[in-house]
């Protein structure tokens, strides 16, 4: 394929991983949970007609004729393909739950191995709170650290420009898709001296569900996430909200509470966020951050007290139905349904599974499962 494959991983296997990631009803967490069942991503493969036979339809995996000419695409956008298991894959982004299995990238990985500070707020953000996030973006990357946000308009084009060219930009969409048009130049430039990355396959045009999965990424790079300017509901509270599920450190500048653009930083600040006022502020908070943040916005949670490689031993169909008969619309943890199902862990996880590649089950944060609802 390319220079996308650390030395352990094969062509083909890489190929295969890509083409399992882009199966139907394939997400982070079954695609860890095949691979430590199976062993390799080309048996998963081979394996899911099987396991999906309760379901409906007949299951067809991504085609490889797709994959190839999504690989083609990759590399005509001068991107790579990075893994989850490779050595410069960044640390703090594999320890959130749901972690990208895969991403696409240009520009310089060391940046993602470097302490980083996540900068996020409001799209139609103030002419005073679009300079504070520069200045606050420059005075961080001088102290060391790199900048990471969602290249949006307001705070977040402003961060990038600040921290230039220590900063990672994520985007939603395809990596070779520059989303707004208008920061067509400022993301190649993220990409040529700084950072880009993406989640989505090239050609993915960004779409509302989108938006989350790359908040998360946003969250998960950094030791911390700065909210500049944000109204309340906004999508820029999600970030905050997935930082703090991830025990990262979460922190808001206060604003008048007579702009309704700075309600929802005055919230985050009620809710248990750091108050800063300066830059200074935000480098004492994340120097030598050791996981144990001081805002209480989020109890982080609980990561689930399972290893996937006990998938390898785990009975196929046992549980299948009693563990479907459990399930509701409603969200429950995978805990709770292994203690009233009767069964072992790992047979429970399995049930998840096959229900998840039938696209009968939905994922949710914190662990949670629940039957997929009507269609929208």
């Amino acid at each position: 394929m390319n220079e996308t494959a650390s030395s352990s991983l094969t062509q083909a296997e890489a190929f295969a991983r890509i083409r399992l990631l882009r199966s139907p009803n394939i997400g982070p967490v079954s695609y860890a949970q095949l691979l430590a069942r199976f062993g390799t991503a080309e048996a998963a493969l081979e394996a899911l007609p099987d396991l999906a036979s309760r379901g409906k339809t007949a299951y067809r995996a991504a085609s490889p004729d797709r994959i190839e000419a999504e690989v083609n695409a990759v590399r005509k956008a001068g991107a790579r393909y990075l893994f989850h298991d490779q050595g410069d894959y960044p640390e703090l982004l594999a320890q959130i739950e749901s972690a990208p299995p895969i991403i696409t990238c240009r520009g310089d990985l060391s940046l993602a191995s470097r302490p980083c500070v996540a900068m996020v707020g409001a799209r139609n953000a103030s002419a005073a709170s679009v300079k504070l996030a520069r200045n606050f973006a420059g005075a961080l990357s001088e102290a060391g650290f790199t900048v990471v946000s969602g290249l949006a308009r307001g705070i977040d084009g402003a961060s990038h420009e600040g921290a230039f060219p220590r900063t990672i930009g994520v985007i939603a969409s395809g990596i070779e898709i520059a989303y707004p048009p208008q920061h067509a130049d400022l993301q190649e430039r993220i990409a040529s001296e700084g950072l880009l990355i993406a989640e989505q396959p090239p050609g993915t045009e960004p779409r509302g569900r989108h938006f989350p999965s790359r908040n998360r990424i946003i969250a998960g790079l950094a030791s911390g996430t700065l909210v500049v300017e944000a109204a309340p509901k906004s999508g820029t509270l999600i970030t905050a909200r997935l930082a703090g599920e991830a025990g990262r450190e979460v922190m808001a500048i206060p604003g008048s509470p007579l702009d309704t653009r700075s309600l929802g930083c005055n919230q985050l600040i009620r809710d248990g966020a750091v108050l800063v006022q300066s830059a200074e502020e935000v480098i004492e908070l994340l120097q030598g951050f050791t996981g144990a943040p001081r805002s209480t916005f989020r109890v982080a949670e609980e990561s689930q007290d399972f290893d996937y490689s006990e998938l390898a031993a785990a009975n196929p169909s046992y549980a299948k139905d009693d563990v479907a008969s459990l399930l509701s619309t409603a969200p429950i943890s995978v805990d709770e349904l292994i203690r009233q199902s009767g069964g072992d862990a790992a047979s429970v996880h399995m049930a998840l599974l096959e229900l998840e590649i039938t696209g009968e089950l939905e994922r949710h944060g914190g662990g949670s499962v629940s039957l997929t609802g009507p269609a929208q």
